[in-house]
């Protein structure tokens, strides 16, 4: 089923506003493919007709799906690992005296940031259970949110990570696709998922200690990445870290952030700024 020019400038114009994603120029093929299987499954001739049925009233799961079918998830353990080395070294010893904990993992995709947060959480405060610590894990896809939510991983996915790592946090176990890695319930508890737009309404307070969202900004426009990076600064405790994508560094935009290294900001003190 062929995709024009014009229909791919509606679903771009239409996904943007929602999500704030832009499809440029050039993802057409990309667009054409992973909508044909829900427009042959809808029994749909044309891209119109399923353009027209997603926006009707009481389609909404199918414009979920739509969405999820339309969105990047790219992630692993330990990925851009400079990150988690700072977390552990830094962040997390300047944690050390505070009793409720909280980390947003914004885009957190198949679950893998989330989990490696958790199990460097476990690892660093051996009280973990002691204290209110808790992970907060949305994406926009509820797709990739119910694969997160099983906290279950192929071998070749688990590749990254320590063996100490995963011998202490996951057990194994032979499933149809092969071997593969289930976390431990001592991890998963520790995660909250939701699903989340982030250009719709935040229903979280905060404060974060820490917030990572990585690789999903690079989707958005100026504007809307420093609207974006201004409701986070909203959300974060004064001293709170910033981790964003090594592609997505915050040179040349507003931001209230103070630059540490390469993808990593903080929010300054009330008393810095004086």
């Amino acid at each position: 089923m062929q995709l024009s020019s014009r229909q791919f400038e509606k679903i771009s114009q239409f996904v943007c506003r929602l999500t704030g994603i832009h499809l440029k120029p050039g993802k057409e093929e990309m667009v054409k493919s992973r909508l044909n299987r829900h427009i042959a499954q809808l029994g749909m001739s044309d891209f119109d007709e399923y353009f027209k049925y997603v926006q009707r009233p009481g389609n909404e799961a199918e414009l979920t799906s739509m969405l999820d079918a339309l969105t990047t998830n790219k992630t692993g353990f330990f990925r851009e690992k400079a990150h988690f080395e700072f977390l552990c070294r830094v962040v997390l010893p300047s944690l050390k005296d505070q009793q409720r904990i909280r980390i947003w993992s914004a885009g957190c995709s198949s679950g893998e940031e989330p989990v490696t947060i958790a199990m460097l959480l476990r690892e660093h405060f051996q009280d973990c259970d002691q204290r209110d610590v808790r992970v907060l894990a949305t994406d926009l896809s509820t797709q990739v949110l119910s694969r997160a939510r099983q906290g279950c991983f192929l071998e070749k996915r688990v590749s990254a990570l320590p063996k100490a790592l995963l011998g202490r946090y996951f057990s194994s176990q032979d499933t149809p696709e092969g071997l593969s890695y289930q976390a431990r319930p001592e991890v998963l508890s520790l995660i909250g998922f939701a699903r989340l737009n982030l250009m719709s309404r935040w229903p979280m307070r905060g404060p974060f200690q820490v917030i990572f969202c990585r690789n999903v900004m690079i989707y958005f426009d100026r504007l809307t990445q420093e609207r974006l990076v201004g409701r986070f600064a909203q959300l974060l405790a004064p001293g709170g870290h910033f981790f964003v994508g090594h592609s997505e560094n915050l040179t040349g935009r507003s931001h209230p952030f103070r630059f540490i290294q390469p993808a990593v900001y903080q929010k300054p003190h009330p008393q810095d700024l004086k």
